[in-house]
């Protein structure tokens, strides 16, 4: 995925508020939304960043433009360390708050956005995710691939040397993960020739595309990568990975890993290449993480967050275990 079409923001305080607005309304521009519905969303992004000022004292958001969704839409996270709640839709109605104001912030973001969820813990913190659609594919709001990302830069970079890609037909559905070494230009430029060789590449087994790729990216810096096809005739999962990108199926009371070959896409990898097949089991999901995410990221304190939309889910992952000091990609893939 193109970086540019999911930003983060540190909120420190109000005058980051209209360069917030500002850049995810070059994001709404680009979903095809009306004036009218950009000058509401700027209304939901303005009402989360006064709450993560007012109630936690300030927060991330992150805004993405959803391409993978018909029409096209907007997504919005907002991730605080703030004293949580302990009950979130009762915050949610009009005239309730805990600060002495009017407590109608959340009605509105309620009130103008198409999907709305909030997951808080007391003594945590609170993640709460909407989504806008464009007035003109209403019909479409509920229409969603299970493609559930969170790819952001490393703090002061512009570009990110992390980045995604996928396709689906109607026999596999294909995801690829790809970590380029280092980061800045140099790192994305490599991630995003991958990705390319990724959507090109006409095999349906993940060690196959994989050694397409390595051939299609000799010429960049090298990359880490795991690539996993769902069967959904067979219903089971392939996974092929060259380096440190973190791969697990899991739900709210199991986990297994799955480890990856060493080596390095484009310079260096085995010369046998083996998918791991694996049974796709009911309310089992995808997780990959690169190496800006702890590898003992661990989801057994929030069987809760399985509960919520995966984007939440991720952002729990990003919350909790995110280093800050790398370009940093959570991808959830629900089948």
């Amino acid at each position: 995925m193109d970086s540019a079409k999911q930003l983060a923001f540190d909120l420190k305080d109000r005058s980051f508020l209209p360069i917030i607005k500002k850049d995810a309304s070059r994001l709404a521009l680009m979903a095809g939304f009306s004036a009218k519905r950009i000058a509401e969303m700027e209304i939901v992004v303005s009402e989360i960043g006064t709450n993560l000022l007012r109630h936690a004292g300030g927060g991330e958001i992150i805004v993405r433009y959803m391409s993978d969704s018909p029409g096209g839409g907007i997504e919005i996270l907002s991730i605080d360390n703030g004293p949580g709640m302990a009950d979130p839709l009762k915050m949610m109605e009009d005239g309730v708050s805990t600060k002495g104001t009017l407590g109608q912030g959340l009605g509105a973001v309620r009130r103008l956005s198409d999907q709305l969820q909030i997951y808080s813990v007391p003594g945590w913190g609170t993640i709460l995710l909407t989504r806008l659609f464009d007035n003109n594919h209403v019909q479409e709001k509920t229409a969603r691939l299970g493609i559930f990302p969170i790819v952001i830069p490393k703090p002061g970079e512009t570009y990110c040397g992390d980045g995604y890609g996928w396709k689906a037909n109607p026999n596999f559905i294909k995801v690829m993960l790809a970590d380029g070494l280092g980061h800045g230009s140099l790192a994305h430029d490599a991630s995003q020739k991958a990705i390319h060789a990724f959507q090109k590449s006409v095999y349906n087994t993940p060690h196959q595309i994989l050694m397409d790729v390595h051939q299609q990216v000799k010429s960049t810096r090298g990359l880490v990568a795991t690539v996993a096809v769902y069967d959904l005739l067979k219903k089971t999962w392939q996974i092929c990975g060259v380096g440190n990108i973190s791969t697990r199926l899991q739900d709210a009371i199991s986990s297994k890993s799955y480890l990856p070959y060493n080596g390095i896409v484009g310079v260096n990898v085995p010369r046998q290449l083996e998918s791991q097949t694996v049974l796709s089991e009911p309310g089992r999901h995808l997780t990959l993480c690169s190496d800006g995410v702890s590898s003992r990221w661990d989801l057994s304190k929030h069987a809760g967050a399985f509960r919520c939309d995966q984007s939440i889910l991720a952002a729990v992952i990003y919350k909790d275990f995110a280093r800050h000091t790398d370009d940093t990609a959570v991808v959830i893939v629900k089948v």
